[in-house]
């Protein structure tokens, strides 16, 4: 029985409810990747080996992302078959880190990928078990036939891998792409891997043996949050970036962090956490300069996040309002990075576009881009791997925006033209 109704009985509250759910969905969806991967029966034995070498614990948390997943039916063959009998599940798990890119990838971005390729940052290159930028990947497009391989930026690498086909999308967020072999890095002692230091470093002792972050260790252990860094030193690892005494001292005279009610102290101090290991090699040669911060997985993608690029031959941060440097390593010993920088990161979101007395250097702003908006991913259920290895891969649409910033403003702008032209009708 088909049921009927009127537009105008739709209310712009009603829209906005239904809206809301409908980004919330999404939002969450991308936080599961497992569960994701759990409706594809083909990628069972890849998300087996995500939980079993405790990778997903890894990225779980991370957004926006694009995996590599192989189909069972490319896994029980060479060369992939022998990785996952022969290796351990600590070296195992350093592969499989090497599928996950830190970065959003629609169809649409691979295709217009230039012959000569991309450098893209995987979850191996924030471990610092990668030497240079061999913890990176290196996408090229043929074309002619549109085909896509990504291999190690490595001259002359011996393994590749060829993308089959869009399994899922969630713009901005999350992209899945199968691909027909696991992909080894170059250089890496893989049967060396995870010969890391027991946990439980004590940050704030080793702030007080740096002798110059008094008052940054204070806060820490007065607001509690360092227990919660301490506690997330497994996984991925931490890099803290921590003030000098110093650039507290000459913090403006209207910023005063003391007087900052407790909940936004501590997203002001989380602010100044990445939730990866990054030695000082890998933030001098990091491939994406905009990175989230422990404070972006509270407050959402997109936000409370640093651009962190190498100015003048060292490591420069900027939130926006304040660009500092990194002045001296004070612990790094994988899985923590401690790093003292020359300035307090003052967050946008807490302090506004440029308060009185804060101001960054020229030319040092934090840059955006303007893209059209989203297009509708198509059902990747028709995918060939999904039974049977493919010849060639499959060409969906996909879509162009990168940034969930950019998604909410779109939907913003369509939410007040819906709202007003439901008024209209009304």
């Amino acid at each position: 029985m088909a049921i009927s109704f009127s537009i105008s009985h739709i209310t712009p509250l009603t829209f906005f409810y239904l809206l809301f759910l409908s980004s919330s969905s999404t939002t969450a969806a991308a936080l599961n990747i497992t569960s994701i991967l759990s409706s594809y029966p083909n990628l069972t034995s890849f998300s087996s080996l995500l939980y079993s070498t405790s990778v997903v614990s890894d990225f779980t948390r991370r957004d926006p992302i694009t995996l590599l997943a192989v189909p069972n039916s490319y896994l029980s063959i060479p060369p992939s078959s022998d990785l996952t009998r022969r290796l351990p599940p600590y070296s195992l798990g350093d592969i499989l880190r090497y599928h996950v890119l830190l970065q959003y990838f629609s169809w649409t971005d691979l295709l217009q990928i230039p012959p000569s390729g991309v450098l893209v940052t995987t979850l191996l290159q924030t471990t610092g078990r990668a030497h240079s930028n061999f913890g990176a990947v290196n996408i090229t497009r043929n074309p002619l036939t549109n085909s896509i391989t990504i291999q190690s930026p490595a001259p002359y690498s011996p393994s590749n891998a060829t993308v089959l086909s869009l399994v899922k999308t969630l713009p901005y967020n999350i992209t899945i792409l199968a691909v027909n072999s696991l992909i080894v890095p170059y250089d890496v002692n893989l049967m060396a891997s995870e010969t890391r230091p027991p946990l439980g470093l004590n940050i704030t002792k080793a702030l007080i043996d740096g002798h110059n972050f008094n008052v940054a260790a204070s806060m820490l252990s007065a607001s509690g949050v360092v227990d919660e860094f301490e506690a997330d030193e497994g996984g991925a690892g931490i890099t803290l970036f921590v003030p000098t005494d110093d650039a507290f001292a000459d913090l403006p005279g209207n910023v005063k962090l003391q007087s900052l009610p407790a909940d936004k102290k501590s997203v002001v101090l989380k602010f100044h956490v990445l939730h990866s290991y990054y030695p000082l090699g890998s933030l001098e040669s990091i491939v994406n300069p905009v990175q989230p911060t422990l404070a972006t997985e509270d407050n959402g993608a997109g936000s409370f996040t640093l651009n962190i690029s190498r100015v003048n031959g060292s490591v420069a941060i900027d939130t926006g309002i304040v660009q500092a440097s990194v002045t001296q390593t004070v612990f790094d010993q994988n899985p923590v990075a401690i790093f003292g920088v020359s300035k307090v990161l003052l967050p946008r979101e807490v302090f506004g576009k440029d308060p009185a007395g804060v101001t960054s250097k020229p030319g040092n702003a934090v840059v955006g881009t303007t893209v059209p908006p989203p297009q509708v991913s198509p059902s990747p259920d028709n995918s060939p791997w999904l039974n049977a290895p493919a010849s060639h891969h499959s060409s969906p649409p996909g879509e162009d925006i990168k940034s969930d910033a950019e998604r909410y403003r779109v939907q913003s702008c369509i939410f007040a033209l819906c709202c007003i032209g439901l008024y209209l009708l009304q």
